[in-house]
């Protein structure tokens, strides 16, 4: 009887609780209900018709266990299946094979499918090892492409049902009003309720596709408080139009959206919502349903909060919070203290008619529904074949980086500082603070331009080292692993931040790899650039890298506000420089398998001995796509390739050193393609050379000589350098660098262009050639009054960015990052290493129009993307458009002589100097000591192959042999997708 009582009496309590009228919608969709209603239906009835009272209130309860749990612990929850009847589980920490096993394991032991759930905002990994995070909401909240945020979600969704997860309670729709929240943050997709119900609904949108089940968390907002309830119950002292206008806003839009499969119900004390004090949200009725159900006219599916937090578990005992909170409108109590005990309360309830039969299957059918919205009624098991590869393919990364490329937000962007131009103005330092790693980020900016990190404990000493730069990026790194990880400013680094921006030497750039929040008690006045990467995952720095430098644009807004200056919905944009980016080539239209091949062919090239080492580049559409290094400098070698070796390039030295100055000249009117060599050299005019055309040289259809070995003349009977015409130290007389302790005497220029005026001309015919590169070297030099190096260092080299490209390299780089070319045993009789392998290039102080540069890939591909582009890159216009294509034009095709003016071209017929798979446009070259490179604007390809097939000797014609260039070249065009 007393318990008779003391249900009446709680039953009525319910009753006399009304909640105020908030808002009047049109009626809405039932999310649950499937494609195939009727048979749905049919399903749903024929199953609670079956079931026991015992499994129907047994179906209202998920609980929780962790694949990292012993079996003791994992038992007892098979144990509930099998005596409880509960309806589902929630799955937390762990690892997805141990959860998929036992996922398995219960789903066989129950006789109703379990819902399985998990709670995996940004992915598995939120709960997971060996499994992968995406962006957290707050940096989704940046991006303002929708369908970019829906694919996230769709990916998300895929793993969870992979995974055999029905219900991933996601997203949280929390309007994150309070920088403080300690629980919400970064969980949020920000303040703007315009926004945060957008991102909601692209969420849901995504996790539809995929086919699993949502929940909009936390219901009615918890995105304003100052407490967490997992540790006590938060108030929200707000009125009901306020909570009406902000913090249900996000829901009512979803709910309208007509797809938002269940509500998570927070536990908060809302009085202006429920009058008694200090009850939680979770157990009201005036919230769950009277609000929710009634008003909003929600008709998904209903959760609890987790019944274990204390802001609800402090309210009343185990059992009775169940009763409840099933009372108060909710149809599924997740992680409840006492399954047992809240099963009993529910029954007594039911047998007291305080739980009617139709408020019982409401619920319980709705359940049904939902699994059967999730395919349960079909299949329930999971797979683990190949489920570890299943959820880490490479389409996550895909997914990430098209989101972080979206979100990165410039905050401020004074005197259009960014993206950073004119690189060869620039001198630029990097400055590393936080207490996660920015070593992603330093080596993408360094991809650019020479980048200096600067590190120093003691301020005034750190500024002094950073007063010799002119721009310093700051860049703030915090740990990545958990949004609510640690993401302000230490004192120290504030400091450094006031005192370093504060320098009148350079320009500062403030770069922020944690939540927006991080900059909310910043001054940023002194600041010029501030730029928000929200993360600190390896494709966030590097992507941010790449916005600076201008590869990618500006497109992200603030999910925020950090300051009345710089409110939510803060963004400058700009637009890319057009510089190269690095990228997966997927996002490009090729096959990452397919471009593997690569891998395959270049370690049977070394394995071969073709060639000890080699770098591969491959761009496509503007981005890097591929670019690896293999084997060794030598075959003796301990060190491995790295993309920052340099190589001798060869012939590949007249496209990239010599033609550029001779394109530049032809657009001021100091050379003419039918300029003829007495045009150039007047001492020519008496000589059969003197009519050969600038054009006809460059397309190597001038008559002349292949090449001529200079430096035999200047051999002893020894065959070893004369002191004639060499000293072993240097002075005014022999000022021309050969070697070490080598100079070749300054009467020796002479003899050279005096021994090709005396040159006969050859057969009328195609005739590739070196000589024609001597005589517009000694042109470009005497019209410029400069040195060939120096010119197009300025005019090129030093733009764009190539800080890997030099002739004469021990100048500027340690020797140890230069690859040997040979071992010479002809004329210097020593390993050439550093100094250029054409002997008439060293004889010209290592400067030759035809030899003598020496690059990496990233450098060479660079300068052919130039080309690619018409003459434009990084912002700027090197040459007019119809000059690259006046170059690029083969204007003896009809005598079969394939070349360009300076490029090369594809061959006419059969095989030569491509794979035969090149558009007619495409242009490129190729370098004896192993090189070659090669642009397509059709396809806007850009390949490059580095070697040093002469090392140990030139003699090594395996790699010509084989075509091992060009059947890569082969395996990148096979790779095209679209």
């Amino acid at each position: 009887m007393r318990l008779l009582v003391t249900f009446s009496l709680f039953f009525f309590s319910f009753l006399v609780v009304n909640a105020q009228e908030l808002d009047s919608l049109v009626t809405t969709v039932d999310p649950l209900v499937t494609k195939d209603s009727i048979l749905q239906k049919k399903w749903v009835d024929a199953q609670y018709s079956a079931m026991t009272l015992d499994e129907k209130v047994g179906q209202l309860f998920m609980v929780s266990v962790a694949s990292n749990q012993n079996k003791q612990s994992t038992d007892k929850i098979k144990e509930l299946i099998l005596k409880e009847n509960i309806g589902g589980v929630i799955f937390s920490k762990g690892g997805p094979v141990r959860q998929a096993k036992l996922t398995n394991t219960y789903q066989k032991a129950a006789k109703i499918p379990l819902l399985i759930g998990m709670d995996a905002e940004w992915g598995l990994a939120m709960r997971l090892d060996s499994t992968y995070a995406f962006p957290w909401n707050m940096t989704l909240g940046a991006i303002k492409n929708n369908a970019v945020v829906e694919k996230v979600a769709q990916q998300i969704g895929e793993h969870a049902k992979r995974l055999g997860v029905q219900i991933n309670f996601a997203p949280d729709i929390d309007i994150n009003t309070n920088p403080l929240n300690p629980i919400i943050g970064n969980r949020s997709f920000g303040e703007d309720k315009d926004n945060v119900a957008k991102m909601g609904i692209a969420f849901v949108n995504g996790f539809e596709k995929a086919g699993i089940l949502s929940s909009g968390k936390h219901f009615p907002g918890h995105g304003d408080t100052s407490t967490d309830s997992h540790k006590t119950l938060p108030v929200i002292n707000f009125s009901k139009e306020r909570l009406d206008s902000i913090e249900l806003y996000p829901f009512k839009k979803l709910i309208n959206n007509g797809k938002l499969s269940s509500v998570m119900i927070a536990h908060l004390n809302i009085p202006s919502l429920e009058s008694r004090s200090n009850y939680p949200s979770s157990l009201s009725e005036n919230i769950v349903t009277n609000l929710l159900q009634n008003k909003l006219q929600y008709k998904g599916l209903i959760f609890t909060d987790a019944l274990n937090m204390k802001g609800v578990a402090n309210h009343s005992d185990p059992g009775d919070t169940d009763l409840t909170a099933f009372l108060a409108g909710n149809d599924i109590l997740l992680m409840p203290l006492d399954v047992r005990k809240g099963k009993q309360k529910i029954i007594e309830a039911y047998n007291y008619g305080v739980v009617t039969e139709e408020r019982l299957a409401r619920s319980v059918k709705k359940i049904l529904k939902a699994k059967y919205k999730a395919n349960l009624h079909n299949n329930k098991l999971v797979s683990l074949k190949n489920l570890y590869n299943d959820l880490n393919t490479l389409s996550n990364d895909l997914v990430y980086e098209e989101a972080i490329e979206e979100a990165i937000t410039v905050v401020k962007n004074k005197l259009d500082l960014l993206p950073i131009a004119k690189l060869e103005n620039k001198k630029i330092a990097y400055l590393s603070l936080g207490n996660a790693s920015g070593e992603d980020f330093i080596q993408e900016l360094k991809k650019y331009t020479t980048v200096t990190e600067v590190k120093e404990d003691n301020l005034q000493i750190l500024l002094q080292k950073l007063q010799q730069f002119n721009i310093v990026i700051i860049g703030h790194h915090k740990s990545n692993a958990s949004p609510w990880k640690s993401y302000q400013f230490s004192t120290k680094d504030a400091e450094i931040v006031k005192a370093v921006s504060s320098l009148r030497t350079s320009n500062s750039v403030l770069v922020n790899f944690a939540k927006p929040y991080t900059l909310l008690n910043t001054d940023l006045s002194t600041l010029d650039g501030v730029v928000i990467g929200y993360q600190n995952s390896t494709l966030a720095q590097q992507k941010t890298a790449q916005l600076l430098f201008g590869a990618i644009g500006a497109k992200g807004n603030l999910p925020v506000s950090i300051s009345t200056k710089y409110p939510v919905g803060t963004g400058i944009k700009f637009e890319s420089l057009k510089r190269l980016g690095y990228d997966y080539p997927e996002r490009v239209g090729l096959s990452t398998y397919g471009l593997r091949r690569i891998d395959t062919l270049v370690t049977a090239g070394i394995d071969s001995l073709m060639f000890p080492g080699a770098q591969v580049l491959v761009a496509r559409k503007g981005k890097v796509v591929y670019h690896k290094s293999f084997g060794k400098p030598t075959y003796e070698s301990n060190e491995k390739i790295t993309n920052n070796y340099i190589y001798d390039l060869a012939s590949v030295t007249k496209i990239l050193g010599t033609l550029p100055m001779i394109m530049k000249m032809e657009e001021e009117n100091k050379i003419a393609l039918n300029n003829t060599f007495k045009d150039l050299i007047p001492e020519y005019a008496d000589t059969e050379l003197k009519d050969v055309t600038v054009l006809k040289a460059l397309s190597h259809y001038g008559r002349l000589p292949a090449w001529i070995a200079f430096y035999v003349s200047t051999l002893d009977n020894n065959r070893k350098p004369s002191r004639e015409f060499y000293s072993s130290k240097k002075s005014a007389d022999y000022p021309y660098k050969v070697f070490d302790h080598l100079y070749l005497t300054r009467a020796y220029k002479d003899s050279i262009y005096n021994r090709i005026g005396r040159q006969d001309l050859k057969s009328n015919r195609y005739r590739y050639s070196d000589v024609g590169y001597y005589v517009f070297k000694k042109y470009i030099e005497d019209t410029y009054k400069n040195d060939l190096d120096k010119l197009v260092d300025d005019f090129l080299y030093q733009p764009i960015g190539a800080n890997r490209t030099a002739y004469n390299p021990l100048e500027k780089y340690s020797k140890d990052m230069i690859v040997p070319s040979e071992k010479d045993n002809y004329y210097r009789y020593a390993i050439v290493q550093g100094y250029v392998h054409d002997m008439g290039a060293a004889m010209q102080g290592g400067v030759g129009g035809h030899a003598g540069l020496f690059s990496n890939a990233n450098d060479v591909a660079k300068i052919m993307q130039m080309y690619l582009q018409g003459g434009y890159y990084g912002g700027k216009r090197y040459f007019n458009e119809r000059t690259i294509k006046k170059f690029n034009t083969c204007y003896f095709c009809d005598e079969d002589v394939r070349r360009g003016v300076g490029f090369d071209k594809p061959q006419l017929k059969g095989s030569g100097s491509t794979c035969g798979c090149v558009s007619r446009k495409s242009f490129g070259h190729s370098g004896f000591t192993g090189t070659y490179t090669w642009a397509d604007p059709d396809e806007e390809i850009v390949y490059v192959f580095l070697s040093n097939r002469t090392y140990p000797t030139q003699n090594n014609n395996l790699l010509v042999k084989s075509g091992l260039r060009t059947r890569i070249q082969q395996v990148i065009y096979d790779a095209i997708l679209n």
